[in-house]
């Protein structure tokens, strides 16, 4: 059977803002509790207001292992005022920007989770530099530029254990199914390509790949 979150965690998933779907999430909740089992961190690239990390939190805290989740918490270009996806809750009305900090620690507070997360509040490529951990997962689901999508990739991909798990959310292959631009799905082709990953399973746009292969010396 596959692994399932018990259903006050589902609860506080599907209270949480965000846009990733229950089936989504169930599959990404499936994925960190199989690589909780390496015993490294769970770490996931766009925290937004929370919703994706409750399922990493709790996955992360039955494998006694940390979930850590990076964001500037200022908003991806397509939660910007003028944007389908701009949710005027979220803008601090004293500096006129986005900020969903307050709104992720609220809940985190409500899950029963914060004791379970680790909020790297910062741009990805600049904590990425300083990071040197191995992780057991990494979750990609930050900006959907080319510019945003591979800085992730290449910031956060080689810190993937061996065994460990690589999640890229949004990947369309269609052109007319994507929402923000495919770019999820060139860096999905791209971590195909270098011949360290492989695909073991996909829910409509959550893919997760396997590192079953060292980091080569030429992408170093």
């Amino acid at each position: 059977m596959p692994a399932a979150p018990k259903p006050e965690i589902l609860a506080a998933f599907e209270a949480a803002k965000g846009f990733m779907p229950r089936h989504e999430g169930l599959a990404l909740y499936e994925a960190a509790v199989e690589a909780g089992r390496l015993g490294l961190p769970l770490l996931e690239v766009g925290t937004y207001c929370g919703r994706s990390t409750i399922l990493l939190a709790d996955a992360a805290r039955a494998a006694g292992v940390p979930a850590l989740t990076v964001d500037h918490h200022r908003g991806s270009e397509e939660q910007q005022p003028g944007w389908d996806y701009h949710d005027p809750e979220t803008v601090d009305p004293e500096v006129g920007l986005m900020d969903t900090l307050p709104t992720f620690r609220r809940t985190l507070y409500r899950a029963g989770l914060e004791d379970h997360v680790i909020a790297l509040v910062g741009r990805s490529p600049q904590v990425a530099r300083v990071w040197n951990t191995p992780l057991g997962l990494v979750f990609i689901d930050g900006g959907h530029t080319d510019e945003h999508a591979n800085a992730d990739y290449e910031g956060w991909a080689p810190h993937v254990a061996q065994d460990g798990l690589l999640v890229i959310h949004d990947v369309f292959p269609d052109p007319e199914d994507e929402f923000t631009g495919q770019a999820p799905y060139r860096v999905y082709l791209r971590a195909l390509r270098s011949g360290e990953f492989t695909e073991v399973s996909a829910a409509d746009s959550l893919r997760v790949l396997r590192r079953t292969r060292a980091r080569s010396e030429s992408s170093r």
